[in-house]
């Protein structure tokens, strides 16, 4: 990675001959989030398609347990997140395949223990609050070479997760009865996305905090979904919405002096108010 980087600022030098681009902090910031944006985005379509938008939601909030765990074991937070977050996903699904509960009734009860913890660990360690701000807002300006390395392992995990698997995901969330019939082997196939889904939220924790790292998935898929027709144009479509949403929330920050992940979000929201709009006007014809 130390002499790949190099090569790869050199390149965004001459691509982005702008002021804001200057700054080594800035370019690895930008970099970050053309790796973390797409893989969010990706994984994201599947969520919104078959309306479990609120996984995503759990797995985020209980990486901030992880981060207090590893705190307070004197662990890296990173790896504890990450590991809690794994735990809390397959936990889900296991717990969901052994219940006539609703997914989103399931998903509650992990949500809410999983803060609980979360808040009691705390709580008995006055001084863990400080060491949890840049996890709850995201610091993309200080990300290292050592997570733009992991940042670029993760995006090239999900592209090959995902060629592989998508069409199984798809078949999954139209029936499970049915993706049975066809040879998908159910229960791997959601702990592996469950697994993938946690890596790919912990990670985006990083850039955006846990407070907002579901939006990150949400969003982009939300928008394209409102304009694309079929599940392989909404998966594109959404790619490119999380893309240009990372630029342009990360350049709008630096010129506004605003939260760089907040921003981000913000960006995508608005991509997300113009679709629903030509939606409406599409809809009029």
């Amino acid at each position: 990675m130390e002499w790949l980087l190099p090569a790869v600022f050199s390149v965004m030098d001459r691509l982005l001959p702008f002021s804001f681009a200057e700054a080594g902090f800035m370019k690895r910031a930008l970099l970050a989030m053309l790796l973390v944006a797409p893989a969010a985005a990706a994984v994201g379509v599947p969520l919104v398609q078959f309306r479990m938008a609120f996984f995503s939601d759990a797995i985020g909030h209980s990486a901030f347990t992880g981060v207090a765990l590893g705190v307070l074991l004197g662990v890296s937070p990173t790896w504890t997140m990450a590991a809690f977050g794994a735990l809390v996903a397959v936990a889900i699904i296991l717990v969901k395949g052994r219940t006539d509960l609703s997914s989103d009734t399931v998903i509650g009860v992990f949500f809410s223990t999983a803060i609980a913890l979360g808040i009691a660990i705390i709580s008995r360690q006055k001084g863990l609050t400080r060491n949890l701000q840049s996890y709850l807002y995201g610091d993309p300006l200080a990300v290292s070479d050592a997570e733009l390395a992991w940042m670029a392992a993760l995006l090239l995990l999900v592209a090959v997760y995902l060629f592989f698997s998508y069409n199984r995901i798809l078949l999954l969330g139209v029936h499970e009865g049915f993706a049975r019939t066809k040879g998908v082997p159910v229960r791997a196939v959601e702990i592996s996305f469950s697994l993938v889904v946690a890596l790919v939220v912990t990670t985006a924790i990083r850039t955006v905090g846990i407070l907002l790292v579901t939006a990150m998935l949400v969003i982009p898929a939300a928008a394209a979904r409102n304009v694309a027709r079929g599940a392989k144009a909404a998966f594109h479509l959404s790619v490119g919405i999380a893309l240009f949403s990372g630029f342009s929330g990360l350049v709008a920050s630096y010129y506004l002096d605003t939260a760089t992940g907040a921003t981000v979000v913000l960006a995508a929201a608005a991509c997300f108010a113009l679709t629903t709009a030509a939606r409406a006007v599409l809809a009029g014809r």
